[in-house]
């Protein structure tokens, strides 16, 4: 096998195997949002309670991110991948077997550590593979999975199959512990982290470093707002819908375009991203974002809202993944899945 051949071999099957696992996140992180009215009239939760479910997968996402890519740093992308899956598939079981309030808030946080520590050892393997050539390419594709998959659990909504709300859950653990042997048997570890292993992993402090300084507190600032919008898309929507008067299904569907505007936002923002600078892309990004959360507030039609759901998903998660692309440009092997992170 060539060289060439060979970093081709290594790349299909990171992206492949990264996209099962991105597709499975999406599902973990749209299946509360789904599965809300189900749990709020199983436990006679209001909303003040239903608010701590959803803050605590959030809330979970964001120490688990860190320590995920610390971790990914110092021993290897593969090995914290494998666990980070192994953690939110193990979790989204026992939220389906959560006995009351505390075990569903306790299961939520722990699969949002799991999710979180997934997600920047997903973009620095497919970065890695991909090389500087075909790095906003290949993230893009792999990061396609997690709006495919929130589409699947949309679709588990309006479809019936998952009428009782366990179901998501069920789905959402087992799979991703069937993916555990795949992951360890055929994911390639990056090459480009292998062949630093000699230097030690970079501190927390290397962040901060006058060269990555201003990228690092800009990339948080985006990161934050556009993540806040989309898991409050993700997981209040559905509720809000039910309120307005929609049927559940009718809800589902609504996040089903959601997420579909979303998969096909981050392939067209994606190929943007290499003809436009960065200020014109965020102008864009940020100004659709707007217009279809505006749209989202006002409308009152399931058609209207099926199109405001469509374009929020293009532009919310879709910008996103542009973020994700880009993060990786601005640090080197040592620190890179702890700067995504």
């Amino acid at each position: 096998m060539t060289t060439r051949t060979s970093a081709s071999y290594r790349l299909t099957l990171t992206v492949g195997l990264c996209f099962l696992v991105a597709l499975m996140e999406g599902l973990d992180l749209q299946a509360a949002g789904i599965a809300a009215v189900g749990i709020a009239h199983a436990f006679a939760l209001d909303k003040m309670q239903m608010g701590w479910i959803f803050s605590a997968g959030i809330l979970g996402l964001l120490p688990g991110a860190l320590v995920g890519g610390m971790l990914a740093d110092r021993y290897g992308r593969k090995r914290i991948l494998i666990a980070s899956v192994a953690l939110f598939g193990l979790f989204s079981l026992a939220t389906a077997i959560s006995w009351d309030f505390s075990s569903l808030v306790f299961a939520r946080l722990m699969t949002g550590v799991g999710l979180g520590a997934a997600l920047p050892n997903l973009i620095a393997l497919t970065s890695e593979a991909a090389g500087p050539r075909f790095r906003g390419t290949a993230v893009s594709l792999m990061y396609c999975g997690v709006p495919i998959g929130a589409a699947l659990a949309a679709a588990l909504g309006f479809s019936g199959l998952a009428s009782a709300w366990q179901t998501v859950f069920w789905v959402g653990g087992v799979i991703p512990l069937l993916l555990v042997p795949l992951l360890m048997r055929w994911l390639p570890e990056s090459q480009v982290y292998t062949q630093q292993t000699q230097v030690a992993a970079a501190p927390l402090r290397a962040l901060f470093a006058p060269a990555t300084a201003s990228a690092t507190l800009l990339l948080w600032l985006c990161y934050f707002f556009t993540l806040l919008v989309v898991y409050m898309l993700i997981n209040w929507l559905p509720m809000l819908l039910v309120e307005q008067g929609f049927r559940p299904s009718q809800a589902a569907g609504v996040m089903f375009a959601l997420q579909i505007g979303a998969a096909s936002g981050t392939l067209i923002l994606g190929a943007l991203m290499d003809k436009l600078r960065p200020v014109v892309m965020s102008l864009l990004i940020y100004t659709g974002m707007l217009a279809s959360l505006l749209a989202l507030g006002t409308v009152s039609s399931l058609s209207g809202m099926l199109m405001a759901g469509f374009v929020a998903g293009m532009f919310a998660t879709g910008g996103q993944s542009v973020l994700y692309a880009l993060a990786p440009l601005f640090y080197s092997t040592q620190i890179r899945a702890t700067g995504v992170g």
